[in-house]
């Protein structure tokens, strides 16, 4: 079929096809799939003004793309699955070059650092760089290419992890800070423990003879005298051993008169010398036998007593302390070898710890230890005093012990502790405050201070005793670094959203 349009309505329907072209074009730009970047994230806070000459565009591999005169440098930040790297993109009139065609050179300045200069090599379509690019990326970058006989230069910077804060701000929210450099750090075994009674000033009275209970004036917790009397007992073995001495005294004294008698008249020649010698050998015997008497009586704390009653046997405090066990009563009968009480010195006490196999060889007499009450604020430091030498069967560990004053009697026997045993002191060259180390994403850092900046130092830690932390990579001696309230430039940096962005 012929269609007869005349000239008006030929470009009517020219008019409208055109106008549909443009609006596909339109719709297919909007919709244009953008350029995948290098596995980097979003959010860097960038200093460079995207409408000032020579500034970035984003390039084919979401990187950062410098152009000039035809020439161009796409500078990438890569980090799937390897250590952040640079990587450098070539392109002459926007097309892809061969990149050993181009020799490119970067500087990094950083805050508080010497500038670090990377070099590339090619790798399959990119140029690498050939150091690690250490976070936190937060840096000015200086890059220098060479193409044909030409050079380009181009320039960026990009900030993470920084915190802007005037000296009046930092006094305002009382932040402390503190010069890295070195110190004295103490390696620390945790032990637990308890306190017991020092056995070495615990004394078990024992009557030594059998006999009744007439009387007992001490009690469970009373605190004695050496001396005093604790109970009294009426002892029948106690009686014969009395009148064994006071017989034994009486024939001494006869016999003493009766030497004397016979030595006088012995002198004089009124009486033979054989009189004399029995006489003397009487006498000698009656002094043994009285003294034997007599020592008899001192083994068992027993005296001749001033009145008539030879039974009383008075039981007297062998030491200075406290009551913990009575096993004694009124009209009791007792044994020569019942425990009757147990008297304890707690003017010292032990603190008894378990030392498990693994860390015997770290404990050593003479060590210094710090013992902490659990169940209330009280600590002592002393030395260790004994380090067992059997390991357990059943627990396979083995004991050691502290001799702890105890003048004001806090430590009770039985009271749980935890021991703090020093068990070596080592210098490093470079540690930190121990409350200036915070948590940024997944780094362990610090907030180095650098002008009015606070920017987080991510850190290598070494060892630790609770008040400073060895620093083994991350920030250098001389560097300065918020210690007390640090946690409030890591509230403030989470408050600027700052995040990873390559």
């Amino acid at each position: 079929m012929k269609l007869n349009l005349n000239k008006k309505q030929t470009l009517s329907i020219a008019g409208v096809l055109a106008a549909g072209l443009v609006l596909a074009w339109l719709i297919l730009g909007t919709n244009k799939p953008q350029p995948e970047g290098d596995g980097a994230a979003p959010g860097h806070a960038e200093t460079v003004d995207p409408a000032a000459p020579g500034a970035p565009s984003s390039g084919p591999h979401g990187g950062k793309l410098f152009t000039q005169d035809g020439y161009g440098a796409e500078i990438t930040i890569f980090e799937q699955g390897v250590e952040p790297e640079f990587r450098v993109y070539t392109y002459q009139d926007g097309k892809p070059l061969d990149p050993a065609a181009s020799q490119v050179t970067l500087t990094l300045d950083r805050l508080g650092r010497p500038p670090q200069a990377f070099t590339f090599v090619k790798e399959k379509d990119y140029l690498k760089g050939d150091a690690v690019v250490e976070e936190p990326h937060s840096f000015k970058v200086t890059i220098a290419a060479q193409y044909g006989n030409k050079a380009y230069r181009f320039a960026y910077e990009q900030t993470e992890a920084r915190v802007t804060m005037t000296d009046q701000q930092v006094q305002q929210n009382n932040i402390e800070l503190l010069t890295a450099g070195p110190a004295r750090i103490k390696s620390a075994l945790q032990l637990i423990g308890e306190i017991r009674l020092n056995e070495d000033r615990m004394v078990h009275v024992v009557p030594r003879l059998t006999g009744v209970v007439e009387s007992s004036a001490a009690n469970a917790g009373d605190r004695v005298r050496k001396g005093q009397v604790l109970a009294v007992i009426s002892s029948q073995a106690l009686a014969d051993q009395r009148s064994e001495l006071l017989a034994a005294q009486k024939r001494q004294a006869l016999a003493r008169t009766t030497f004397e008698r016979e030595k006088k008249l012995w002198k004089d020649k009124i009486s033979a010398e054989q009189d004399y010698l029995q006489a003397r050998n009487a006498m000698q015997e009656a002094e043994i036998a009285a003294q034997n008497a007599q020592q008899k009586l001192a083994s068992i704390g027993g005296g001749v007593t001033a009145g008539s009653n030879l039974t009383r046997y008075e039981i007297r405090a062998p030491i200075d302390g406290i009551v913990v066990e009575k096993h004694i009563s009124l009209g009791e009968a007792v044994k020569d070898d019942a425990n009757i009480f147990i008297i304890a010195d707690l003017s010292t006490v032990w603190a008894e710890m378990t030392i498990y196999a693994k860390d015997l060889n770290t404990v050593k007499v003479g060590q210094q230890a710090t013992v902490k009450a659990a169940a209330f604020e009280s600590q002592s430091s002393a030395a260790v005093s004994y380090v067992g030498a059997l390991v357990g069967e059943q627990t396979r560990t083995a004991k050691a012990r502290i001799v702890l004053p105890n003048p004001k009697g806090v430590w009770r026997p039985g009271l749980p502790v935890n021991i703090e045993l020093v068990a070596g002191e080592v210098e490093v060259p470079v540690a930190v405050s121990a409350e200036a180390i915070q948590t940024v994403r997944d780094w362990t850092v610090v907030f180095g201070r650098y002008g009015a900046n606070f920017e987080a130092r991510p850190l290598e830690l070494g060892r630790s005793d609770g008040k400073f932390t060895e620093v083994i990579k991350g920030l250098n001696a001389g560097e300065q670094y918020a210690a007390k309230s640090s946690f409030l430039i890591k509230a403030d940096l989470g408050k600027s959203g700052a995040s990873h962005d390559h």
